[in-house]
């Protein structure tokens, strides 16, 4: 005979269904609902659509599983990972009937449904304390159901006193029921949140640390009250520690991409760094870039062809953070029939041949950006007045188009010829001249800066080894010492072709003497006999300079600190100089 009667058996669902459950909209990010699924204590949230239609359900279970798929799982969409199949029951359902759907697809939550809507949940705890007190009543002892439930559950009485322990507590905290059944809650387990709902007398809940384990719970906690007067409190809880990691994931993944923003921002910022090299006036055109990227003012920027005027220009650019584009126009390649055109783009129907939608021009294009007008000294007479109109006015107008545009762009210019020269000629406008020319930069060439020729070359070596997928090549003293001699006067541009050919053309990894061009050979004297002295200033000053670390290096006893006071310069400069000339610390202490 049944222990339970039909009368319990033939209960409809929406009579015991809870009507307490967090549903999510199925276009929300997985993020979304791992913060839901943490907020509410849940295991699992109802999916519907945005008509409220129940249409899955995502799980504690389905986040894991998309976590090990996909490292960017918190950024899926809940429809994509959601699982589709899903178990329901009617409202006027039986509870015969949800015991047994829940049984036989093993799940613990079943959906009642009405009209494709959710209105309302029945869980297998549920289920369970609808039969606990026809269970009792026949004699059914309740510790056989409740140690099968993989939920924990206690109660204490109003003294605080246990009066359940089920198994999943057992194995949880290492405290058999027949331990604390009968005792004090306070006795085992300080500070619960079982025995804080008792003496506030109000519902508690919370997610616990297992001291010793990486292990966390979500405890519920809710007083049970007769006629007014409390008599105990049952708490059930939840092993979250899969939700917990995933949760304490999110967060560092959070910081982390807080950082890599940052440093994604350090990056743009520190564009400056495309300008290769450590020598001094460099270094000062990069501070002085840096300084005037934040403002409007107008750049114009001087330097030999291939010394790395649009490098730097982007660089301010970035630094500035306008938001538009950094375009670059060489003022040479554009022809003066073509300038306006270009520069100040047309309307449909303009001229014959313009296209039938009409174009925008470069100064359009430029919006809230950077125009970088590169050869600006090579401007045809008639062009400059056009640009000076626009950069007057800070408007144009298209080419056969009656309205104009106003514009907000910056503007660096760049030549390598003496702007103040063609203007006393009149061959270039003074009035332009003084609008470009608001901040100048003046960017050394590879002659002037001859100590950067080593760190040019090895970065070079390094990019155009991968870029040919060669091994790593080295270059020796000789060679190097060579192509520091030689006035490249094509600038970096001519120094990487060249680097480029030495290396394509060679045969093993070390790039000699008898590797280079006859040409660079020809016009570099390289003396065997270091009493000779060069009148190249840059190569007497590193061998002075390698002369007197070297002796402070020994009356420290290779101590980089005690060296670095005894040459009165910052240690960084030392760590700098010592790299750079190829110091041999060792070799140094040795002949000493």
């Amino acid at each position: 005979m049944s222990l339970v009667s039909a009368e319990v058996y033939s209960k409809y669902a929406y009579e015991f269904m809870s009507r307490e459950f967090s549903t999510i909209e199925e276009n929300k990010t997985l993020l979304d609902a791992i913060d839901l699924i943490i907020n509410k204590n849940e295991r699992r949230i109802i999916v519907v659509d945005n008509k409220n239609n129940m249409k899955g359900i995502i799980s504690i279970t389905d986040v894991c599983l998309a976590s090990k798929k996909n490292k960017y799982y918190k950024d899926l969409i809940i429809k994509d990972v959601m699982t589709r199949k899903i178990i329901e029951a009617k409202k006027f359902s039986s509870l015969d009937r949800c015991r047994e759907l829940m049984i036989k697809n093993n799940i613990s939550v079943l959906p009642i449904l009405e009209d494709k809507k959710v209105i309302g949940i029945v869980t297998k705890n549920q289920s369970e304390d609808v039969f606990h007190e026809e269970l009792i009543s026949n004699g059914f002892t309740s510790k056989v159901i409740i140690d099968e439930i993989k939920e924990g559950i206690c109660v204490i009485n109003k003294d605080g006193i246990v009066i359940l322990w089920n198994k999943f507590m057992e194995d949880k905290y290492n405290i058999y029921s027949s331990e604390i059944v009968g005792n004090h809650i306070e006795e085992f387990l300080k500070n619960t949140i079982i025995y804080k709902s008792l003496l506030s007398r109000k519902r508690e809940s919370g997610i616990y640390a297992y001291e010793g384990v990486e292990s966390y719970g979500s405890i519920d906690a809710n007083p049970i009250y007769i006629d007014s007067h409390i008599i105990g409190v049952v708490c059930t809880e939840m092993d979250i520690t899969e939700v917990r990691k995933l949760s304490l994931d999110l967060e560092k993944a959070e910081s982390k991409l807080e950082f890599l923003k940052e440093e994604v921002k350090n990056l743009s910022s520190t564009s400056f760094d495309g300008l290769i090299g450590k020598n001094y006036k460099l270094e000062k055109c990069k501070e002085m870039g840096k300084r005037i990227a934040k403002t409007q003012s107008s750049i114009l920027i001087y330097g030999e062809s291939g010394t790395g005027k649009e490098i730097l220009a982007r660089a301010i650019h970035d630094y500035s953070e306008r938001k538009g584009q950094f375009i670059a126009v060489n003022c040479s390649a554009i022809p003066s029939e073509l300038f306006e055109s270009e520069f100040f783009g047309y309307e449909s129907g303009s001229f014959t041949g313009a296209n039938k939608k009409g174009k925008m021009g470069i100064f359009e294009l430029a919006k809230e950006g950077t125009i970088f007008l590169d050869e600006i000294g090579d401007l045809p007479i008639a062009m400059q007045a056009k640009l000076l109109r626009v950069i007057q006015e800070k408007e144009v107008r298209r080419i056969g188009g009656e309205r104009t545009i106003k514009i907000d762009v910056r503007i660096i210019s760049a030549t390598n010829k003496d702007l103040n020269t063609l203007v006393l000629d009149k061959k270039f406008r003074d009035d332009l001249y003084y609008r470009l020319n608001v901040v100048q930069i003046n960017l050394p060439s590879l002659r002037e800066r001859k100590d950067d020729i080593p760190i040019l070359i090895n970065t070079f070596m390094r990019e155009i080894c991968g870029l040919y997928n060669k091994e790593s090549i080295e270059i020796s003293k000789e060679a190097l010492v060579i192509l520091q001699k030689y006035n490249w006067q094509g600038n970096i541009r001519e120094l990487r072709n060249t680097v480029e050919s030495l290396i394509v053309l060679s045969k093993n990894n070390m790039i000699e003497k008898e590797n280079i061009p006859q040409f660079i050979l020809d016009k570099c004297d390289i003396s065997t006999n270091e009493n000779e002295h060069s009148l190249d200033l840059n190569i007497e000053t590193e061998k002075f300079e390698t002369k007197i670390i070297k002796k402070a290096l020994q009356m420290s006893d290779g101590n980089k600190s005690k060296a670095a006071k005894i040459l009165n310069v910052p240690r960084t400069t030392l760590y700098y100089k010592i790299e750079q000339y190829n110091i041999n610390i060792n070799e140094i202490m040795t002949k000493n």
